[in-house]
């Protein structure tokens, strides 16, 4: 499938299986620890269904003026993805060929921002051309995990990424997946910091599954003393009816 534009000629073309992926490490722990949280949410809610592709670190093909670029951001959703037989191990994504441009993608900032924010033209493109310009990503959200700076983008009707404001809450609406984004400070497993979280329509955040263990764990202790305070209860009014003559119904 060709898609031709006024500067760029953009082929996309499926990664051959003898194609050699860079193996590059992980910039930093927290990078598996925030995109598995993500997923996990979407997960837990019953979000991700056949179709839904929620990647990290996956590569994204296009072909630009006959050269394969491929970047891997840190986290992507993708919908109406086409399913791969049994058999089959999906390496990399090449959007209008196997599903929808992502809905969405994120880069995790480490210790300084690089790649993020390039708009580097010239080959190999930078990824917030290669986002903006080929891919045409609707929203890209760039976080810095160390001081929470959540950063959300959305492509204008001129092709360009724009700043989106939050809400009052400090929420960004995701239209593509149907849910708020936003920063979370708190401890999940062994990593206390900033979270990216999201949030329904209601303004109400989604849990993680330790969370639900716990709000179910809490909700049956209350219905618990509840229960132990009506018998409570019900035991004094007993013995009140007794000191005065009545005996209580059983």
């Amino acid at each position: 499938m060709t898609i031709s534009t006024a500067d760029l000629k953009i082929t996309w073309k499926k990664l051959p299986d003898d194609f050699l992926l860079d193996e590059e490490p992980v910039e930093y722990i927290d990078q598996p620890l925030l995109a598995a949280a993500l997923r996990e949410i979407l997960e837990i809610a019953g979000l991700i269904v056949t179709g839904i592709l929620v990647a990290p670190n996956m590569g994204i093909c296009a072909t630009v003026d006959s050269k394969l670029v491929i970047k891997a951001p840190d986290w992507f959703y993708a919908r109406n993805v086409q399913p791969l037989s049994s058999q089959e191990i999906r390496r990399s994504y090449t959007p209008n060929l196997e599903g929808e441009i992502p809905a969405l993608v994120m880069e995790f900032l480490s210790a300084s921002p690089n790649d993020e924010y390039s708009s580097k033209q010239t080959y190999p493109p930078g990824k917030w051309f290669f986002y903006e310009q080929v891919l045409r990503v609707p929203i890209y959200a760039i976080f810095e995990p160390a001081s929470g700076f959540l950063e959300i983008y959305q492509l204008d009707s001129s092709g360009k990424y724009q700043v989106q404001q939050p809400d009052l809450n400090g929420h960004s609406w995701i239209a593509g997946v149907g849910l708020f984004l936003g920063v979370w400070q708190g401890t999940k497993a062994e990593r206390t910091g900033y979270w990216l979280r999201w949030w329904d329509e209601s303004g109400e955040m989604l849990l993680w599954g330790a969370e639900m263990v716990q709000r179910e764990r809490q909700q049956r202790d209350i219905a618990q003393q509840q229960a132990e305070q009506e018998r409570e209860r019900s035991e004094r009014l007993a013995a009140q009816l007794r000191a005065a003559g009545i005996e209580p119904e059983a």
